[in-house]
């Protein structure tokens, strides 16, 4: 339905441009796309990078470690999910390709992490629920893609928006570990 809406969108500005006699607005539509095109191979390579890392990292046990080290945190969060093994593995290493910066990389361990957390039981759709604020609010301390979408746009120094990035992350994360503890005694 998107991809009609957008198509219907572009032809009828088109038309109107024909309509109006303004040529100049094909050559913008061209020049856009072009541009767009341009930026998209720009911010891949970043991104391919840094999710080469992340594969690196798990292939070599690396996201062992840190699952050890955020142990102590998550386990208190998910207690449930941090008994299974799997679940655990899986959570953390979404929790560990958010704190790079990387969502998209991110997105099969949270998927495999809420498919683990659902076969433990009805019992763990508290921890779903805060797995869920966690991952869509996610602590950022290396923020990849905003660097190398700023990178691509022409940015002189794509990581200066670090301390800001950390900081509004540490404060989404806080509010939505905050709301679901808060929610989840009320609804009780």
């Amino acid at each position: 339905m998107f991809s009609f809406i957008l198509t219907v969108m572009v032809l009828g500005s088109v038309l109107a441009c024909a309509a109006e006699g303004r040529p100049e607005a094909g050559n913008a539509l061209m020049e856009g796309s072009a541009e767009a095109v341009r930026f998209c191979l720009s911010a891949a390579g970043p991104l391919c990078l840094w999710s080469g890392v992340l594969e690196l990292l798990e292939r070599c046990g690396g996201t062992e470690k840190l699952s050890a080290a955020m142990k102590p945190v998550l386990g208190r969060l998910f207690p449930r999910a941090s008994a299974d093994r799997d679940a655990f593995d899986a959570l953390s290493e979404n929790v560990c390709a958010n704190l790079l910066g990387l969502g998209n990389a991110a997105t099969p361990a949270g998927i495999r992490a809420v498919q683990r957390m659902n076969a433990l039981g009805p019992e763990s759709r508290d921890e779903l629920s805060l797995f869920v604020v966690l991952n869509t609010a996610s602590i950022q301390l290396l923020p990849t893609t905003i660097a190398s979408v700023r990178a691509a746009a022409g940015a002189a120094a794509p990581f200066d928006v670090l301390p800001a990035v950390l900081l509004s992350s540490l404060c989404s994360v806080s509010a939505g570990l905050l709301a679901a503890t808060f929610l989840r005694r009320i609804w009780r």
